[in-house]
């Protein structure tokens, strides 16, 4: 390995964490080039993990690792959201979850590279892209071993929860993991319902928050929150919950009215 290649492989390892993709495309943008790539492929610094995609040898990374890649590397907003990205804080103590199933959100336009939807992966991944919220608004960096990516707060993720209620997500589900949200901060709650383009997230919240009586939920301005017009019917022989005008699972309607 001639003096600069040498000087050049060095310098990668020594900025890039331990445990995360490279991506071809990004390494190109460095200064590395597809044959010096190759090269240490072949020298056994690095090893490919897809095409288009690779890693340090003996750090094979996790999923964990990709969702880096995409947010350091190619600046998506691809996060873990939902039920993982509360389980990922905490969140979900008294839940039991299928940790094998992941749960990633973006941005609506977002479409996860084929390196990441090809590499099979210990856990099963989901995406979905949407735009009920503004792609940054409600994240929060967690760490890793070496390196941080940004996950949805649990004000967001529980509101990505609703979203994918009910057809991918149960709404009773959804009311137990709201149960252990007594913490969430007011603003931050507050700025996401104002910036929410769901009528049934919020309504789904805002029911759900007032019935676990948080002690966040009084501190809210719901005179600022758009809760739209007419009736939503979530679920079958459900109960019809006036305030909100939706229909809810009849778990959930016990003592309202």
């Amino acid at each position: 390995m001639s003096k600069e290649n040498r000087t050049k492989i060095n310098q990668l390892l020594a900025t890039v964490p331990q445990g995360v993709v490279l991506q071809s495309s990004w390494l190109k943008k460095e200064g590395y080039s597809l044959d010096l790539q190759k090269y240490y492929r072949q020298s056994g610094w690095l090893k490919a993990l897809e095409n288009g995609a690779m890693y340090r040898s003996n750090n094979q990374p996790g999923y964990e690792g990709g969702i880096y890649a995409l947010q350091k590397h190619s600046g998506l907003s691809v996060h873990p959201g939902g039920r993982t990205a509360l389980s990922l804080q905490g969140k979900a103590h008294y839940i039991e979850l299928n940790t094998a199933q992941i749960w990633l959100f973006g941005g609506e336009k977002e479409k996860l590279p084929t390196w990441f939807k090809k590499h099979k992966w210990i856990q099963t991944m989901h995406y979905k892209a949407s735009s009920f919220l503004p792609k940054e608004l409600g994240l929060t960096e967690i760490s890793f071993t070496g390196f941080t990516i940004k996950v949805a707060s649990p004000a967001r993720a529980i509101m990505e929860c609703l979203h994918l209620a009910p057809e991918n997500f149960d709404l009773v589900e959804c009311y137990e993991l709201m149960e252990n949200l007594n913490d969430l901060r007011p603003t931050l709650v507050q700025e996401l319902l104002e910036a929410c383009t769901s009528i049934k997230v919020k309504r789904l919240f805002l029911f759900m928050a007032e019935k676990l009586d948080h002690s966040w939920y009084k501190y809210l301005n719901l005179t600022k929150v758009d809760l739209g017009k007419g009736k939503r019917s979530l679920v079958k022989e459900g109960i019809y919950i006036s305030k909100y005008q939706i229909t809810v699972p009849k778990i959930l309607a016990i003592n309202e009215q």
